[in-house]
């Protein structure tokens, strides 16, 4: 038992490694280390206070800590979501992979995403599901959509721009200009693991 204790505290530490910050829009509540693994960065209620977002040609700001990372956006048009299984499984940006740490921007258009629900003054919540290698990370941000709004300049004044792929819908990483995709982890992929790893020590 006591190997069985050792190896998931070690396994639940490498995912904790791993850091990114959502920058604009505003995430559900301060950035949370030890949350970072779960669903929204451990805030499963939805604010009252959205950000109104563009419905067409978005921005994601984010902080990246790691030199390699992959990334994608899902949506979900739940008034509160509080579960992945709030969530489409249509991705509004798919997961592509870039690399550089610091403040990185990418396009995110949730009108060509086709989910039913999405228009002019919807209240959505988009995640970010971020890996830098060493784990998967979630944060989540909830929108009120505007077909008259653009992105704020000073949103995005400290960001390099990365040009995300939006040619596939599926859990695959899209490859961007930079680097070569690969498969993003998915919850239940974890989970498995885990189990693997218990059931050698049984």
């Amino acid at each position: 038992m006591r190997l069985i204790s050792v190896a998931l505290t070690a396994a639940f530490a490498t995912f904790a490694n791993a850091h990114f910050q959502l920058q604009f829009p505003l995430p559900r509540g301060p950035f949370v280390q030890n949350s970072e693994p779960t669903f929204c960065d451990g805030y499963t209620n939805a604010v009252s206070n959205r950000t109104v977002f563009p419905l067409s040609n978005g921005v994601i700001d984010l902080d990246s800590e790691h030199p390699t990372w992959t990334v994608g956006v899902i949506i979900s048009t739940v008034q509160n979501p509080t579960s992945f299984s709030d969530f489409n499984s249509s991705l509004v940006v798919p997961y592509f992979k870039t690399s550089g740490e610091g403040g990185f921007c990418f396009p995110i258009n949730i009108a060509a995403s086709n989910v039913s629900g999405i228009q002019d003054g919807a209240n959505v919540t988009i995640q970010v599901i971020f890996d830098g290698g060493d784990g998967i990370l979630y944060q989540c941000a909830d929108l009120t959509l505007s077909a008259n709004v653009t992105v704020p300049s000073n949103a995005t004044s400290s960001c390099a721009t990365v040009t995300a792929s939006t040619a596939a819908s599926s859990p695959t990483a899209t490859a961007s200009s930079s680097a070569a995709g690969k498969n993003m982890l998915t919850v239940p992929s974890v989970v498995a693991v885990l189990l693997t790893g218990l059931a050698l020590l049984l």
